[in-house]
Parts: C-alpha cells; structure tokens; sequence
C-alpha cells in the first residue's frame, strides 16, 4: 500500500482513541492497580513532564497507526479489527510477556501494559477499515 492512499483521518483518530482509551484503562479501571505495580505515588506522577510524555506517546501512537493501516490496506472491518487484535496480542502482547519474564514484572502488570494495546489495536484495525 502506497503511504500516499492512507486515510489520514482514520489514522489520526486511530492515534486519538488510543488517548481515550489510555484514560480509561489507566484511570478508573486500572489506574490504582497499575500505579501499586509500578510503584508509583500520586506526587510522583504528578512530577513528570506530562507535555512531553504525551506529546512523543501522540507520535508513537499516530506511528503506529500509519504501520497498522500500511499492513491492512483494503481489509474489510471485521478483517480490520482481526488484524488489529492479532497484531495487538500475537505481537505487542507476547513480546511484552517476554519481557515480563525477564524483568520479573508481575503478572497483573504484563496484563494492565499489553491488554491496552490489544485493545487499542484492535479498535484501530475497526476505525482505519470503516473510515474510507
């Protein structure tokens, strides 16, 4: 697929999603849980430079949407969201396992980290191929 033929709209909200879902995922749902596994502290948190953790996670993630979208091409929407969901779990998700292993991450964290990305990527399978 030629860069050029990208709906550059789905793969802009493809990025945007993946910042909706973060809030979510990171915040009511598992937001506490991911904080205890980290060992984070509120105040820690709040220390950051927000701007540019989200400013080169927009990056990476619209990155990442153009990738997936060069993959799918002319996929339909259930093809789009099985791309999505296989991409998110048999690459993002396991190799993130890996690394859990590695590292000594706890099960819960591996889960908290990879699980968003299935998700964001299997939505982003469903926006890039519905949006055309």
């Amino acid at each position: 697929m030629d860069i050029s033929s990208l709906n550059w709209l789905a793969v802009i909200a493809s990025a945007v999603m993946t910042f909706v879902v973060g809030g979510i995922w990171y915040g009511p749902l598992f937001g506490q849980t991911w904080m205890d596994e980290m060992g984070f502290t509120e105040e820690e948190l709040k220390e950051a430079n927000m701007v540019k953790i989200y400013g080169i996670a927009f990056v990476l993630e619209l990155i990442m949407a153009i990738n997936l979208a060069m993959f799918i091409g002319e996929a339909s929407v259930s093809e789009g969201a099985l791309y999505g969901f296989l991409t998110g779990f048999g690459w993002v998700a396991l190799a993130m396992g890996v690394n859990a292993l590695f590292s000594r991450s706890s099960f819960k964290l591996w889960f908290i980290n990879s699980f968003y990305f299935v998700i964001t990527f299997t939505l982003m399978g469903v926006i890039l191929t519905a949006w055309r």
